[in-house]
């Protein structure tokens, strides 16, 4: 570790002066520090800690990382970028913005889909096939209808997504219409990458008297999330090109 140099670029900074510029407190900026968000300080001879403007501009990046990607994302990223070169370091930015984007893309996909099913719900022939439930399927009926496993339908069943009819005394499943519907949102919701728990959120609002709209009020909420996300990460933007281009990040 290189003792800090004369000049005005190798201006040093106490712990509290690092606190009030970041906008964390003294003891979130030992933590951080400690955690490797930011590089080790100097320590004079009496054991007093000296930061440099690259620690402020690190604990501020890492507050728009951390909102978009999670605390312990942003811990690891933040420690790679000063071991990478510029080239690299840009690289591993831009996946986090790649990142958001494909979740995006995911929620839209998902908002689509829920549109496609309730319009489909809303014609006079389906309303008819419920009170006639003609079109209930068997488990193998509905998994290849779906493109998915029996077995993925007795998961979804498990983790109380999708809930079929028990008939016979062999207990064999069999899905009305109601179920076929919540099956179909189910499937569009996981092949957009969805987990168990976000589609569990919106398959529960779906059973609600205002259920599609509450759907697409959970899909709203979290393109909402993603965009705060986005911005936070812009807002990220000068502070990570500062910590990305000092020449001294690697030895600070």
């Amino acid at each position: 570790m290189s003792e800090p140099t004369s000049g005005p670029q190798q201006e040093t900074l106490r712990t509290a002066e690092v606190a009030r510029e970041s906008g964390y407190s003294v003891q979130q900026v030992r933590d951080l520090e400690r955690l490797g968000v930011i590089p080790p300080a100097v320590r004079s001879s009496n054991g007093y800690r000296s930061y440099a403007p690259l620690h402020v501009n690190a604990l501020r990046a890492y507050r728009g990382i951390a909102g978009a990607v999670g605390p312990v994302a942003a811990r690891q990223l933040l420690a790679e970028l000063r071991t990478k070169t510029i080239a690299e370091a840009a690289s591993a930015i831009n996946e986090v913005h790649v990142r958001l984007a494909q979740e995006r893309e995911e929620a839209l996909r998902a908002r689509q889909a829920l549109d496609a099913i309730q319009t489909e719900a809303d014609t006079p022939e389906f309303e008819r096939d419920v009170e006639q439930d003609s079109d209930a399927m068997t488990i193998t009926e509905l998994s290849r209808a779906l493109g998915v496993r029996p077995s993925t339908l007795r998961f979804w069943e498990q983790e109380g997504l999708v809930t079929p009819e028990r008939v016979t005394s062999l207990q064999a499943r069999r899905y009305d219409l109601s179920a076929i519907r919540t099956a179909r949102v189910v499937a569009a919701l996981r092949s957009t990458s969805y987990g168990i728990p976000a589609v569990r959120e919106i398959v529960g609002s779906l059973h609600r008297l205002d259920g599609a709209e509450e759907a697409q009020r959970v899909l709203a909420a979290r393109l909402d999330q993603i965009a705060q996300r986005t911005v936070g990460l812009l807002r990220a933007g000068t502070d990570l090109a500062a910590v990305v281009t000092d020449p001294r990040r690697a030895r600070t």
